[in-house]
């Protein structure tokens, strides 16, 4: 199996992308359930730590049984472990654990170049090159060959 990892701050084109992906090549996607599971919450929005936790451990589950050829993932576990970084000051150590044992073949980063596109679970308008670094960093650390995406 081939694993793609589409990452990025958001609103930059990771859904449409992982969505087009995945058809155009007859891929398995594995859709961003950090929002399905955010939208449960609106529009109250109060997230906690164990939110992100039981995000988290779903993504896990998922790269655990997952099959198909090609598996295209609309953002997966540096995104949460940023996350849980900068809004927690932690992460859980089975995040990290994650990350090794089940590594992406590849990475699509998107570049925050498309205007923000507000809507009830994004929070993070003013700091998306920040995170896009970020993000950038945590790939070279693992050592996975990447692509930036600029649109």
């Amino acid at each position: 199996m081939f694993r793609v990892g589409i990452i990025g701050p958001e609103s930059t084109g990771k859904s449409t992308l992982a969505n087009y992906l995945a058809h155009r090549y007859n891929g398995v996607l594995v859709s961003e359930y950090a929002r399905e599971y955010m939208e449960r919450l609106a529009p109250s929005y109060e997230y906690t730590y164990g939110d992100v936790v039981a995000i988290a451990r779903h993504q896990v589950e998922q790269l655990e049984h997952l099959s198909g050829d090609l598996q295209i993932f609309d953002t997966e576990l540096i995104i949460t472990k940023v996350w849980f970084m900068h809004k927690y000051g932690e992460c859980p150590d089975f995040v990290e654990q994650a990350l090794h044992k089940y590594p992406m073949d590849v990475y699509l980063l998107c570049y925050p170049d498309m205007p923000w596109e507000p809507d009830p679970v994004r929070e993070n308008p003013n700091i998306r090159e920040y995170l896009f670094d970020w993000y950038e960093r945590e790939i070279q650390a693992l050592g996975i060959p990447y692509y930036i995406i600029r649109h």
